[in-house]
């Protein structure tokens, strides 16, 4: 090559050296070349050398054919074997799973098309622990020949990270006590189920635990929580395997239940009574056998009928209406009920607006004296609320929304506040022909503390001495556990207020001796009552009703009677010894106006 171009430089104009000369000079310069190429590409091949052994990263280069030639000792430390059983092996037989071997593959052709690399995690093969989570990725290098690649493969251990993200998903969403899928995963699973081309019939089930308050308090939280862990196995014994079911847990005692597929109400219906049969068995824990009972609100319908908001909700409400049948039993969705109930709970909704822009008034039952039947002792007063769509509505209608929304508390201020203010009316108009007003507090309010002041500050702002005002009150707020009514309606008493206790038989009147209750009048109610409605009552509810008359004497107590319906019961609770009555015999209800009206035609007492 040297003496060729020594030849051709020599037969060029301008150069001046013979060709003898030139040639050594040529081959000097050649060799200068090669020396320092040869000098530049050994220190280049020394440093990759050095740094493919010595990285943490496993790596292994592979021919064309992606068959590995070389495997560095951090991929045999990685996979639990020596990097010399690596040599000769595919890459893609590295894959564990043959969804990993189609992944590595995949890889291969797109290096191998020109993509500049591939990065998955995936499952690889260790020697000895079986499946490995790592990091794979798949890059080209240039090969001697223009347009040849050698791929490389290059790994990182992601099992222990690939673990950690897994239990913090689980944990995410799953319960950390029961271990089931918590009310996220369930509503995840639910709006799934429910989604665009669903087909399937869907049972959404709802569970809560009755009285599970008792358990916790009464034998400790870590009773409790191994009694939840009891129910949750339960529960996915009778519905797992059943129409796709799952099963999660929503709050503290709150389970729910999804299935899906073809159903009937009463297949699904036999699930739930097979699981609250379960519950009832005894759970032993510490040497108390512990058993539980559960209600459960059922709805089962089309897929396409409605999203998953109205769904939970129709189980909520479901659930609710068995807790209010008695618990420990199931209820089925029912949409008329619904369409009703909606309309009711709008109601209870906006009962502080009524109240606030004087919607409520009050109505009153008289109270005659049974020897002079004109004459007033008392009136009850109670609340009507007038609605401007529904009309006129009794406290039958709206009180127990009132409950359920918290509202019985300022009602019942608002109606001791008013039936206060007639009564000073009155009395000041009508002097001693005035009846005193009689007002049956609703119990959460006769418990509250400030009662007491709250009575002293009305009586005292319309000056009215303190027996101008009943209170009346029942069996329930009687035995009540905590004692607050009576404990109120004492020092009520020690002020001048005169007590009322409805009675509906001996037991009820036999509680004033035996928890020594200041009262000082009783109202005869309900079925004793009720027996002398008829032409010729039965002798047995006539002498039941006469030994009660008899006995309330023997205490002292000035003896009453409510829902008496003509002036024959009257006449007969008379003789009996009665001294006033209220009900349909004199009116159902009336008007401040009219009560007016009644004590003007009236007035002496």
């Amino acid at each position: 090559m040297a003496r060729r171009w020594a030849a051709t430089l020599a037969d060029t104009k301008g150069v001046t050296l013979p060709l003898e000369e030139l040639e050594p000079l040529l081959l000097e310069i050649a060799h200068d070349a090669v020396d320092h190429a040869g000098s530049g590409h050994g220190g280049a091949l020394h440093r990759f050398t050095a740094l493919y052994a010595a990285s943490p990263m496993g790596i292994a280069l592979a021919d064309p054919d992606g068959e590995i030639v070389e495997a560095n000792l951090a991929l045999g430390q990685l996979l639990g074997c020596s990097p010399n059983l690596l040599r000769g092996r595919h890459l893609t037989d590295l894959g564990s799973t043959d969804h990993d071997v189609s992944r590595l593959k995949a890889g291969l052709e797109q290096v191998r098309g020109g993509r500049e690399r591939y990065q998955e995690r995936m499952l690889l093969d260790h020697t000895e622990d079986g499946q490995l989570w790592t990091d794979v990725t798949l890059a080209r290098l240039p090969g001697d020949r223009p347009g040849s690649v050698y791929p490389v493969l290059m790994v990182s251990d992601a099992n222990e990270l690939h673990l950690l993200q897994e239990r913090l998903l689980h944990q995410n969403v799953h319960d950390p006590l029961t271990g089931l899928p918590n009310a996220s995963s369930f509503t995840t699973k639910l709006e799934a189920a429910l989604g665009a081309g669903a087909r399937d019939d869907i049972g959404l089930i709802y569970l809560d635990v009755d009285g599970f308050k008792v358990v916790n308090d009464g034998l400790g939280a870590g009773v409790g929580d191994q009694v939840l862990r009891g129910v949750a196995g339960k529960l996915s014994a009778v519905f797992t395997g059943h129409h796709d079911g799952f099963v999660a847990r929503l709050s503290g005692d709150g389970f729910a239940v999804l299935l899906r597929g073809e159903l009937a109400a009463t297949e699904v219906v036999e699930l739930v009574e097979r699981a609250l049969e379960d519950l009832n068995e005894p759970i032993y824990l510490g040497g108390h056998g512990i058993g539980v009972s559960a209600s459960a609100g059922i709805v089962v319908r089309a897929a396409v009928e409605g999203g998953a908001a109205e769904l939970l909700r129709a189980a909520e409400i479901a659930l609710h209406r068995a807790k209010e049948a008695g618990k420990a039993q199931w209820m089925l969705f029912d949409p008329e009920l619904d369409a009703r109930d909606r309309g009711r709970y709008q109601l209870g909704a906006v009962i502080a607006g009524a109240l606030e822009n004087g919607e409520f008034s009050l109505v009153y039952q008289p109270t005659v004296k049974l020897a002079d039947p004109d004459r007033l002792a008392a009136v009850n007063a109670g609340l009507r609320w007038n609605h401007p769509e529904k009309g006129e509505l009794g406290s039958d209608e709206f009180y127990p929304l009132a409950q359920t929304t918290g509202m019985t508390v300022p009602l019942g201020r608002w109606l001791l506040a008013e039936s206060l203010a007639a009564t000073a009316r009155w009395r000041s108009r009508f002097g001693a022909a005035a009846p005193d007003v009689c007002v049956q507090l609703p119990t959460r309010l006769a418990s509250d503390p400030d009662l007491v002041m709250l009575v002293k500050e009305q009586l005292d702002k319309h000056e009215l001495p303190p027996n101008a005002l009943r209170l009346c009150t029942d069996r329930a707020s009687v035995l009540d556990p905590r004692g607050e009514v009576l404990d109120s309606f004492a020092v009520l008493a020690d002020l001048g207020t005169q007590l009322v206790l409805t009675i509906t038989g001996s037991a009820d009147l036999e509680l004033i001796p035996q928890r020594r209750l200041p009262v000082h009048h009783v109202i005869l109610s309900g079925a004793v009552i009720d027996a002398l409605d008829s032409d010729s009552p039965p002798e047995p509810a006539l002498r039941h009703l006469t030994q009660l008359v008899t006995r309330a004497r023997e205490l002292k107590l000035r003896v009453g009677a409510e829902g008496v319906r003509t002036h024959e019961q009257a006449a007969r609770l008379r003789q009996l010894g009665v001294l006033a009555a209220r009900g349909p015999f004199v009116t159902d209800s009336a008007t401040g106006d009219e009560v007016d009206e009644l004590i003007a035609r009236h007035p002496a007492r």
